[in-house]
């Protein structure tokens, strides 16, 4: 059954990128991490994961035995403790090697952040080179969902996914409908009403694929067709706007002078 909405989402970057959010999420300081509430929120997340059935889920499953190691070796006997050398003491956190990871890998999506603003504020100094430009092989669209929006994303989907009808129904019932008659469908009502609740869409949906459907056909509509996922506050309700209006036809009348009449000055 689960072959039948496989899919592959490229921006699931990976699990240390879901680390970064809980530790952002949680207000954690990296150097002392606290790796039983760690474990225990990647392990939600993962189940979610294999719901949407990713093929990159083999990553997170990776991760989430690594997590499960260190924090089973930060619960050994004390008589353990007491075996090691003092001069490797220092060295014997088993949290080490992780948290070295999570340090580079924050600096590395710090600087690419920094490079998105610099870039996103020469497009605002300089809006008219854009079409100028040698057309880029790589959607820019792709890039519209970050990764707190997604992460919180998933997080409200494993909410939905935990009640327990969908659970017991899920057992007996597979919903078949393609992905864009739903990304129809929501765009349309989010068109309609503006602003629409993240958990709204899915009231009175008992059925597991169905519910997955219409979370990726959330995901389409913010990756490519400029729908917004917007959370006021933290752990909050996610609210669904529709793509910002551009005035295209004022944004060409002032790039054209006005046409020269009998009256205006210069004319024959």
């Amino acid at each position: 059954m689960s072959d039948k909405y496989r899919v592959e989402l490229d921006i699931f970057t990976g699990p240390l990128d879901l680390l970064l959010y809980l530790v952002r999420r949680n207000e954690l300081d990296i150097v002392d991490l606290p790796i039983s509430s760690l474990t225990r929120q990647f392990q939600e997340f993962l189940e979610v994961l294999k719901h949407l059935d990713l093929d990159l889920v083999g990553d997170f499953v990776v991760m989430a035995s690594t997590l499960a190691e260190i924090k089973s070796r930060n619960v050994l006997p004390s008589q353990a403790e007491e075996e090691i050398p003092l001069e490797a003491e220092s060295n014997s956190d088993p949290r080490s090697d992780l948290i070295h990871q999570l340090l580079e890998y924050k600096k590395f999506k710090d600087a690419a952040n920094s490079l998105q603003e610099q870039a996103a504020e020469w497009q605002e100094r300089y809006p008219r080179l854009a079409d100028e430009r040698p057309v880029s092989s790589k959607d820019p669209a792709a890039d519209r969902i970050k990764e707190v929006e997604l992460w919180d994303l998933v997080s409200a989907l494993g909410r939905v996914l935990k009640r327990k009808e969908v659970d017991t129904e899920s057992k007996i019932r597979y919903d078949e409908t393609p992905i864009h008659k739903y990304v129809d469908q929501i765009g349309a009502l989010v068109r309609e009403q503006k602003v629409v609740q993240f958990t709204s869409l899915f009231e009175g949906e008992i059925i597991r694929s169905k519910i997955i459907g219409m979370f990726l056909a959330v995901l389409e509509l913010i990756r490519h067709h400029g729908f917004r996922a917007e959370q006021i506050e933290g752990h909050g309700e996610i609210v669904l706007q529709p793509p910002e209006e551009i005035d295209e036809q004022a944004e060409t009348q002032e790039s054209v002078p006005p046409e020269e009449t009998e009256d205006s000055p210069g004319a024959e």
